[in-house]
């Protein structure tokens, strides 16, 4: 079976309360992706919001969970049997609390590395084998818990320097789509 659709799916926490949190540093990607298709999301049976078109030379639909990050696996799953795409045709893209602010990493496969929305996904889709652009927030400060971290805004400093970093994640997921992985992480793994 010949695949010509990639599943690109941006991870974060539904509702206007999180829209700034660094927990939805891929809904924040994935939303400038949906405006360089020039296309708005519109509701999907999977319990996500979708948008399709071309990047990168390739087909697409970028996806939203409109589950809780925690819960995100299903409606990925959802779509994933939908479109009938292979786990090696979807791309994830996260925040990393393990990545220095700003720090972009590509990788397929690995473990969640405690993330919750990627343990979702591993389980949902039964393999942790999907191409993965990490998203560097970097750890809190002091001994603030992580989990109280990524569900707060970016700070200020931050916040002014996000547009920059963002386009250049939704470049990323373009250059992996169109050129591979490996040329990806050449140009984009910091």
């Amino acid at each position: 079976m010949v695949v010509d659709l990639s599943l690109v799916v941006g991870l974060g926490n539904p509702g206007p309360e999180h829209a700034g949190n660094r927990h939805n540093a891929g809904f924040m990607v994935a939303d400038l992706l949906a405006q360089r298709l020039g296309c708005r999301f519109r509701a999907h049976k999977g319990r996500a919001d979708a948008v399709d078109g071309r990047l990168g030379g390739g087909r697409v639909l970028v996806a939203k969970p409109k589950t809780y990050m925690n819960l995100s696996g299903g409606p990925v799953a959802a779509l994933r049997d939908f479109y009938r795409v292979p786990p090696e045709h979807i791309i994830v893209i996260h925040d990393e609390l393990d990545l220095p602010y700003g720090t972009l990493r590509l990788k397929l496969g690995g473990g969640d590395n405690g993330h919750n929305g990627l343990r979702s996904l591993r389980a949902a889709l039964g393999t942790g084998e999907f191409h993965r652009v990490r998203f560097g927030v970097g750890r809190p400060p002091g001994r603030q818990d992580p989990a109280a971290y990524v569900l707060r805004n970016f700070s200020a400093v931050q916040h002014a320097e996000l547009g920059p970093h963002v386009d250049r994640a939704a470049d990323a997921v373009e250059a992996l789509i169109g050129e591979g992985l490996a040329s990806a992480q050449n140009l984009f793994n910091d």
